[in-house]
């Protein structure tokens, strides 16, 4: 369970590691062996990849990298089956994303009310079991907006801190996720409060700029206005998020 002290701050602010560190520690053997299977993961090349990927930094001055331990970068890896030109794309998008939004950052604590309020809501829903593939299950039911209460950005939050602290663990990183979006029941009303804008600034905080394996997502029972606006939405997914996206009608 999140500790009052958890913030979205946690990945950002940490910057010691342990001289030496069992790179793969927290893994079973089964997941070390899809990790080198599935993801091109080799246990005697990890410091060299991790290396790879910190030499990168000077290329970007325009961007503070918090941290930049062995562990945390690994998990950018491991989000790019160990391309270290595309971790270290998406370890830049994750820095320069809460350097844009940082207004929108130093709200990421479960001290704000309106995260707190998401949180209880159930963004983000997280099963016990994992599916088949290993994949930890988020599931979410829009309905449960209170639009009169707190914001589609607390909502967003809410998600990154329970990602920010899911992701510590080696398993998830390797297997990833899969989501379930259960639209029964969510009104035009709560549809109104969603700005292209801010349907952007979604994709982008968890698409483009987080560090994890995102499998399946599931869309089931949405209403038409929001098979509109997924239409809308297409041109920013990547061609494998609409691939793993399925729209289901009941």
């Amino acid at each position: 369970m999140l500790g009052p002290s958890h913030t979205c701050k946690l990945a950002m602010d940490e910057t010691e590691a342990p001289e030496m560190i069992a790179l793969q520690d927290g893994l079973s053997e089964e997941s070390k062996e899809k990790a080198q299977v599935e993801l091109n993961e080799h246990a005697e090349h990890l410091h060299n990849d991790i290396q790879a990927v910190r030499d990168m930094v000077i290329t970007r001055p325009d961007i503070t990298f918090l941290r930049s331990d062995d562990s945390f970068v690994l998990r950018f890896l491991r989000a790019r089956k160990f391309s270290w030109v595309e971790a270290f794309m998406l370890y830049a998008r994750y820095y320069e994303y809460r350097q844009k939004h940082s207004a929108m950052f130093k709200c990421c604590t479960l001290e704000n009310p309106g995260v707190q309020q998401a949180l209880l809501d159930g963004f983000p829903g997280v099963l016990e079991d994992t599916d088949h593939f290993g994949r930890k299950i988020l599931v979410f039911y829009p309905a449960n907006w209170d639009v009169t209460r707190y914001s589609i950005e607390h909502v967003l939050l809410a998600i990154l801190i329970s990602l920010e602290q899911m992701i510590q663990d080696a398993e998830v990183q390797v297997h990833g996720f899969a989501i379930i979006v259960d639209w029964s029941q969510f009104s035009f009303r709560q549809a109104a409060r969603l700005s292209p804008a801010q349907m952007r600034l979604v994709i982008e905080g968890l698409q483009d700029s987080f560090p994890a394996r995102f499998g399946g997502i599931h869309f089931i029972n949405q209403p038409w206005y929001i098979d509109a606006a997924f239409t809308i939405l297409k041109p920013f997914l990547k061609e494998k998020t609409r691939e793993r996206t399925d729209l289901i009608n009941s």
